[in-house]
């Protein structure tokens, strides 16, 4: 069957923007570049102790963990302008990076058929895929049987919004319903974060409470993506001078299963997104405290070209140590 639109590309930022519009919070010196003199550590706050001071190449050394290899993969999102150049060139420097697994982001004017084959051959495999909220049932059947075709594992809603409380609870409702339609075909659904999700709603709730609320445990996963929960943190003001024990906090609390990881690192200067152990998060402190079914690096906006941010996440991923 033919591939369904794929959601993804959402504008993180825009939605945290709004957000913070609406809430009445500013833009917080973390990202305006101005922080006074205060003495600055991780993310440009007051260092949170020797952890969050030390460069990244450092903490990356500790511990005596590392990822499994079979266990990385790749958002696709992040060398989409290479995918759009010439699909079939990129998905072969992703495997000769050492990726063997990838999250699918779109099809590229292919079937799922076609590109099951084609990975194959190039060797990996589409674990995951990111899909938006189907409007019909048939559509959801054809979303079930291409994660199928792909011999995915995970099928994943990436980005949900809205300024209304109620209409948060009806998206949980919803991937309910998905959630329970796609563990009958042999999948687990998840959903993936952005930031906006950490910010409350008019009435003082947050998105992300609502979820942990009414979406059901038994049916639905948590993909978290390290940089946007992080950013919630900082944008909100709850994260304080301890970024990763915020985002620790959260991952600890969830009342779903935490599988997977979206790893994406934070430029501690411009809270941008940057390559992995470029920025300032302490993965190997958020990788102790829970360990997920799988890793996947991301880079929307790849430091210098698509393929380095794909060389350097997969070296990155390989060597860490926690």
């Amino acid at each position: 069957m033919e591939g369904t639109r794929m959601c993804y590309g959402y504008d993180g930022h825009a939605a945290l923007d709004a957000a913070k519009e609406r809430t009445g919070i500013g833009r917080r010196g973390l990202l305006a570049g101005a922080l006074g003199t205060a003495a600055v550590g991780a993310f440009g706050f007051a260092s949170a102790g020797p952890a969050s001071a030390e460069p990244a190449a450092d903490r990356a050394r500790k511990g005596h963990r590392r990822v499994p290899p079979g266990l990385i993969s790749i958002q696709l999102y992040s060398i989409r302008a290479d995918l759009e150049k010439n699909y079939d060139k990129s998905l072969r420097y992703v495997a000769d990076a050492g990726y063997r697994r990838v999250e699918q982001a779109g099809y590229y004017g292919r079937t799922a058929k076609e590109l099951r084959r084609f990975h194959n051959r190039v060797g990996v495999h589409t674990t995951s895929s990111h899909d938006g909220l189907s409007a019909t049932r048939d559509e959801l059947e054809v979303k079930l049987e291409n994660a199928n075709t792909m011999g995915q594992d995970y099928l994943v809603v990436p980005y949900l919004n809205s300024d209304n409380p109620d209409e948060w609870k009806q998206f949980a409702w919803h991937m309910n319903s998905e959630a329970a339609a796609a563990r009958r075909a042999g999948l687990r659904y998840g959903y993936h974060n952005h930031s906006h999700e950490f910010l409350p709603l008019s009435n003082g709730e947050r998105p992300w409470d609502i979820f942990m609320a009414e979406l059901d445990p038994v049916l639905v996963h948590l993909e978290v993506d390290l940089y946007w929960i992080a950013t919630g943190g900082v944008e909100s003001g709850d994260a304080g001078d301890d970024i990763e024990g915020y985002v620790n906090e959260h991952i600890n609390a969830a009342p779903l299963k935490v599988r997977q990881y979206h790893v994406k690192d934070r430029n501690p200067d411009t809270g941008k997104m940057c390559d992995l152990g470029t920025g300032n998060l302490d993965f190997p402190r958020i990788f102790d405290n829970h360990r997920v079914e799988e890793y996947i690096m991301e880079n929307d906006e790849p430091n210098v070209t698509p393929r380095q941010t794909t060389e350097v996440g997969y070296e990155y991923l390989r060597t860490v140590r926690f």
